[in-house]
């Protein structure tokens, strides 16, 4: 069975051919586990768990990576609000995820990788971006990625950069960094960060990542530097 995607870029419905003939590889963005999943967040992973479904029907090879964002700001606040570790705080929450995929009828997928799995790799991962130009470092210990670096950013979104307004959404003066636009990769630890155990060294100090760098460093060690499908909810 033929399936269509919209291709964003060129505004049109087309047919998915994946990158390699009888092979698709999927990456699909996890819950954030610092609570229980609701209905609503299922609907999502329903879905992905359709699109799963459909490739296999269709005769495709597939290789499904799904992770668990286990460090995050929510994560760390709700640690912090509960007195755990992020890893004592968030087991049983991605223990219950997986076990209602399972009461829900979701099919288990190849690998579930969590973002503090991969810590090491996110640093070289930064080292590599700031070597070819598209992040630096800041005085304050963060490490963010510079949006001026790459002309094509905003592009399937069709956003024009000129246009933001910096300064939108953080005040210049709350962060150490070239353009308010640029977000950030590498975070410089605070004291809860600590207390909580989601800090790790890095070259740039003591640190946690971003939460914009996360998948791109687990869908490239899970499958490689291209893949066919990335899924996500509205909110990525």
């Amino acid at each position: 069975m033929t399936l269509k995607v919209y291709n964003t870029a060129e505004r049109s419905l087309q047919e998915f051919v994946p990158l390699r003939e009888g092979e698709v590889r999927v990456y699909a963005c996890g819950p954030t586990i610092y609570n229980h999943a609701h209905i609503g967040n299922f609907r999502t992973f329903l879905f992905f768990d359709l699109v799963h479904r459909h490739l296999e029907y269709s005769g495709y090879g597939v290789q499904f990576v799904m992770n668990l964002t286990d460090v995050d700001d929510k994560v760390i606040q709700a640690a912090h609000e509960a007195g755990n570790t992020i890893e004592e705080h968030t087991k049983p929450f991605g223990d219950t995820f997986l076990a209602d995929c399972l009461s829900l009828g979701v099919w288990t997928v190849d690998s579930y990788p969590r973002a503090t799995m991969h810590i090491e790799q996110m640093v070289e991962f930064i080292e590599r971006l700031i070597d070819n130009g598209h992040a630096y470092s800041a005085e304050d210990g963060a490490v963010y990625f510079s949006i001026e670096s790459f002309p094509e950013y905003g592009k399937l979104k069709g956003i024009d950069t000129s246009t933001l307004i910096a300064g939108a959404r953080v005040e210049h003066d709350e962060y150490d960094k070239e353009d308010a636009r640029d977000f950030a990769l590498w975070k410089a630890a605070t004291a809860e960060d600590e207390e909580v155990g989601a800090a790790w060294d890095s070259p740039w100090g003591r640190g946690r990542p971003g939460w914009h760098l996360e998948c791109s460093v687990m869908s490239t060690m899970q499958l490689g530097d291209t893949l066919d499908m990335h899924l996500g909810g509205e909110d990525l």
